[in-house]
């Protein structure tokens, strides 16, 4: 599966989505072991080497083999830059995204790409998102769509929730339907 989008931003390239594990583990190892990347990924507190990229593939995929979506791997003109996308979190879709230092830019772009999927493909009835309780900028979550909605641990580490309602859902939900 790969899917081809193109961003209608001013300069900004096409990008796709596809499989993960058409990706090289190499280029996954040095995503993961990126300083200015792993600065805000608290959960990743190991070194990232190949028995743990194959063991980390093999959880991502397994998430299409037990929900039916998961994390895509994001190629930009060719060249892979980074993953993201669905997630089972505790009941919910959680939408994530870990970019290259490189095309950090295109990131809302990304995810508008995949809410769109995950509320027109899925059909998702929210989607929720995970911030480390020291990431402070909210601003471009906000402008998504995502309203904080509570904390979450995993494993020792706390989060704030956001949540996306998809259009028309939050909607019924207050009307009581």
């Amino acid at each position: 599966m790969r899917r081809t989008y193109q961003e209608n931003g001013v300069g900004k390239p096409a990008f796709t989505l596809g499989r993960l594990n058409a990706v090289s583990p190499d280029a996954l190892i040095a995503l993961h072991n990126d300083s200015r990347v792993l600065r805000h990924l608290p959960l990743a507190d190991a070194p990232f080497g190949e028995a743990e990229c194959h063991r980390w593939l093999a959880e991502k995929e397994s998430q299409w083999q037990a929900h039916g979506y998961g994390p895509w791997s994001i190629h930009v003109a060719g060249d892979f830059a980074g993953w993201g996308g669905f997630q089972y979190e505790q009941g919910d879709a959680d939408l994530g995204l870990v970019l290259a230092a490189a095309y950090w830019g295109m990131g809302g772009a990304i995810c508008r790409t995949m809410l769109c999927i995950g509320f027109e493909d899925e059909p998702f009835d929210s989607v929720t998102a995970l911030l480390p309780p020291g990431r402070v900028k909210v601003k471009g979550m906000q402008r998504l769509g995502f309203e904080r909605d509570g904390q979450i641990r995993i494993g020792s580490v706390l989060f704030h929730r956001y949540r996306c309602w998809a259009p028309g859902v939050i909607v019924n939900q207050r009307n009581g339907e």
